[in-house]
């Protein structure tokens, strides 16, 4: 066996006690390594402080009577403040550069349970970085009654010997990239790579994150994700701001992001705090971040690198400390060749970039985010609506099919499951609906406008400019329901079939023809 060398600081209070038989009824940490019939101690390398000259000299003394064989090498370590982490660090960095260690011949122990917390913590990293070529070793009192020798224990850094530990961090981690993809299982390899990749940027670093891609992609919603993840890991404490650059213009946009002072200008009758203020100890994410003028460039960078700026009419700056994710659907790089968008401040932004693929990048993904916004149909309107099989089948045939476009990515595939589910009141989507629905993408998605002509020839442009949105997609499927039925009576069986069965009687047809009317229409002008 190697001979052992133990390294570790003198315990100012743990390892005092008054000189006389008693102090070996009391546990002494320094004098247990050395009482240990299972750990034999060749050197100890004793780290005192001058003050506490005289108490080293009488644990070096307690140590050579329990163990003879025990050299004990005092070393003197003065600190200016024993709580300051950088002098200690230093010192303690400079100890182990300087001693002549050499693991081939010797084991060397780190004791961690004496000294100030600094101390134990500057002394975990250094072993942890391997500037101390040692394990970690931990003693205690024994339980019950006084007595000087208690128990140690040897702390080894090689976490990935531990399968608990290690299966614990895989799991914590999976959950995080989990959370960050709002629990969809996505199955787009790439995707999935740049969500676990952030997951570390985000626990690990405060620097700004820069989101690109189209519109839709769902940028918003991952910036959300991230600050939530960060406060579930108590590293944010403020809000989460989030601002559409492009919705800021001219004068305002700088009295909406930095703030102004009262009479700054005209209709500035009170003070306001601005956005960057509000996102103080939080996560401000700024959305389009290439719409902003260059002198707002300007003030958002000296806010990001000092956490300052100065409000719109004020005489002195503003404090906030908050973490920026920005997100644009330009190309920043072009922007900044054209003089449009500051180069320092892209420098800065461009520490972390990520580029979200837009949706017909990720048609594998489309499955499960199909059962994401069905979820989510059902939270915000409290009514549960499912697809039945074929009519599942035959929709993301259809939607994985090359020729869908997803120009507008997930707010396409929101508002067409929306949609559906809408106009479903039976809680099934069936295959009529999914006709209706992909006919209505096709078209649109070829530049036409087939649904507003159809509409247009039987109410007319004046007439259905007057309509709601909401209103016109329901009569839309009410009119495709219409011409696909034999008569009246079968299109209201079609459309009424789950409230029918709830009604004594029934007259699928007079409710029908009476919701034709409040339009303007009849049977006989939609059929024929």
């Amino acid at each position: 066996m190697k001979p052992t060398t133990v390294i570790g600081f003198l315990g100012s209070t743990l390892d005092a006690a008054k000189f006389g038989p008693s102090r070996w009824n009391k546990w002494r940490p320094t004098v247990s390594i050395c009482m240990q019939e299972d750990l034999r101690v060749d050197r100890f390398v004793l780290i005192h402080g001058s003050y506490h000259r005289r108490l080293a000299e009488i644990v070096m003394q307690d140590i050579r009577e329990v163990s003879p064989e025990t050299e004990v090498v005092p070393h003197v370590m003065d600190f200016d403040d024993a709580w300051d982490f950088e002098e200690v660090y230093g010192k303690l960095l400079d100890f182990a550069r300087d001693f002549p260690f050499d693991p081939d011949a010797q084991d060397y122990l780190i004791h961690i349970t004496t000294g100030t917390h600094v101390a134990q913590i500057c002394l975990f990293l250094l072993t942890e970085a391997r500037y101390l070529p040692g394990r970690l070793l931990q003693t205690q009192p024994r339980k019950g009654t006084p007595q000087p020798i208690g128990t140690w224990a040897v702390i080894d850094l090689d976490l990935s010997r531990y399968d608990s530990i290690a299966t614990r961090f895989a799991e914590a981690s999976a959950e995080s990239t989990s959370f960050l993809k709002s629990g969809i299982e996505t199955r787009n390899a790439a995707f999935n790579r740049m969500i676990e990749e952030i997951e570390q940027v985000a626990v690990r670093s405060r620097a700004p994150i820069l989101l690109m891609g189209p519109t839709g992609a769902g940028k918003s919603q991952l910036a959300r994700k991230v600050y939530e993840l960060k406060k579930l890991r108590h590293q944010v404490h403020g809000p989460f701001v989030e601002v559409n650059c492009a919705t800021l213009k001219g004068d305002s946009a700088m009295s909406a992001l930095f703030g102004h002072r009262k009479g700054a200008f005209t209709g500035a009758v009170q003070d306001r705090a601005g956005l960057l203020k509000s996102a103080d100890k939080g996560l401000l994410f700024l959305d389009e971040i290439g719409e902003l003028g260059l002198d707002e460039q300007a003030m958002i960078l000296r806010a990001i690198e000092e956490g300052r700026f100065l409000p719109v009419g004020a005489d002195s700056e503003t404090r906030s400390e908050f973490q920026l994710i920005a997100g644009t659907n330009r190309n920043l790089m072009d922007d900044v060749a054209d003089g449009s968008f500051r180069e320092d401040l892209f420098a800065r932004l461009n520490l972390w970039t990520f580029a979200l693929p837009g949706l017909a990048e990720r048609r594998e993904d489309i499955a499960p985010n199909l059962e994401y916004e069905l979820e989510r149909f059902a939270e915000r309107e409290g009514t549960r609506v499912t697809f039945n099989k074929e009519a599942r089948e035959r929709y993301l045939a259809f939607a994985e099919s090359p020729g869908a476009r997803w120009q507008g990515n997930f707010r396409d595939l929101a508002a067409s499951v929306t949609r559906m589910a809408t106009l479903c009141p039976s809680g099934r989507i069936d295959r009529a609906a999914v006709d209706f629905e992909t006919g209505r993408l096709a078209r649109l998605w070829s530049g036409g406008n087939a649904e507003r002509s159809a509409l247009a020839s039987l109410l007319g442009e004046d007439r259905l400019a007057s309509i709601d949105p909401f209103d016109r997609v329901q009569l839309e499927y009410v009119v495709e329901v219409c011409r696909r039925s034999a008569s009246l009576s079968d299109a209201g069986r079609m459309l009424f079939a789950a409230s029918r069965e709830q009604r004594r009687s029934t007259n699928d047809s007079d409710r029908l023809r009476k919701y034709l009317a409040k339009f303007g229409l009849d049977w006989s002008g939609i059929s024929g």
